[in-house]
């Protein structure tokens, strides 16, 4: 069977979630995020981000999250910016738009928006109100592409935000792997400073199911809870995700999952560039987009499993290769063997 390298969720949870969930699953608990491990992990989560004042909330998924932030952050004659290889411009099936929203896509340097790509699409949308208005900035960290943006960086893009009265959303699907970079400088505390709202992802980090929706601004926080509802976010159950994210906000080890996920690509990346292979993007997560041949693709496809990204000209394209919290030693020295063949 060929060894996935298509996303980081294709193993199921940490052991030490399923042995919590097995642990509790006979107590009876409150319902729809009541329940005593949910609300012990929201503690955990704003004891890590030092910011009494923000609020979590819990959802299933990156898709959910993004479209119920989206649509009660906005009035209906309100636009999001995103950079266009952002998730809810690509890969959401439409899902923003379906809320009534419009998603200007706009082309960027290693996949991060900038102060100055938001003011283009601004520029273009004077004519009010004949044109929607921007009105939020949705940023991913880690990026599609792997990359993530530094703390000047996020200060920049969110004074600007502030200066403009536009919303920051950030999606972290991989925060995790962002935030334990070898070339990160942003902390949990910086993301509850410069963001409107942001999520924890869980589902590529080692949850079965889950992320941790925070909102830090406190205008935004009152009525949340009725979006959750209409949306189907709500879960009955909700401890299933909360007794989840107390596992991962206890110990680290959160970020020991994400920190190894990236050291086990970092090995792979090491190989790939003592073979002179180049890159699509610069990137210390555990997401690489190593330029290959036709044949050399062939030839990895016969062991792994991994998407081809972009095409880049008739005899080479980029693939894109992700390791997870389960990627072995064994399975890494696998591939860096396969490497030496190609």
């Amino acid at each position: 069977m060929k060894y996935s390298f298509k996303n980081d969720y294709s193993e199921g949870a940490h052991p030490r979630i399923l042995e919590a969930l097995v642990r509790s699953n006979l107590e009876q608990q409150n319902g729809y995020g009541l329940d005593d491990y949910s609300l012990n992990a929201e503690k955990l989560i704003v004891h890590q981000i030092k910011n009494q004042n923000s609020k979590v909330h819990f959802v299933s998924g990156g898709t959910q999250a993004n479209l119920i932030v989206i649509s009660a952050f906005l009035r209906p004659h309100e636009s999001v910016v995103s950079a266009s290889s952002g998730h809810i411009f690509t890969n959401e099936s439409g899902a923003i738009e379906a809320t009534g929203h419009k998603v200007h896509g706009m082309e960027t340097l290693e996949g991060k928006l900038r102060p100055e790509d938001v003011q283009k699409v601004i520029d273009l949308h004077q004519n009010k109100p004949h044109q929607v208005k921007q009105k939020m900035v949705y940023i991913s960290n880690s990026t599609e592409i792997g990359t993530i943006y530094s703390k000047r960086e996020l200060q920049e893009l969110y004074r600007f935000c502030q200066d403009r009265n536009l919303f920051l959303f950030m999606d972290g699907a991989r925060l995790g792997h962002a935030l334990t970079a070898e070339t990160n400088d942003l902390t949990m505390e910086d993301l509850a400073t410069y963001t409107d709202a942001f999520y924890l992802g869980g589902t590529k980090n080692g949850a079965l199911i889950g992320e941790a929706l925070v909102i830090n601004n406190e205008n935004l926080q009152e009525e949340f809870g009725f979006h959750l509802k209409q949306k189907g976010a709500m879960l009955a159950k909700g401890r299933i995700i909360g007794i989840q994210f107390q596992e991962l906000m206890k110990d680290n080890l959160y970020f020991d999952l994400a920190d190894h996920a990236n050291k086990q690509a970092m090995k792979m990346k090491k190989a790939l560039k003592d073979k002179e292979v180049d890159f699509l993007s610069e990137t210390f997560t555990n997401q690489i987009f190593p330029i290959l041949s036709q044949s050399q693709i062939a030839k990895l496809s016969e062991k792994f499993d991994f998407y081809v990204w972009k095409k880049m000209d008739e005899e080479k394209a980029a693939i894109r290769l992700i390791t997870s919290w389960a990627t072995t030693d064994e399975t890494v020295d696998h591939f860096i063997g396969e490497i030496a063949g190609i």
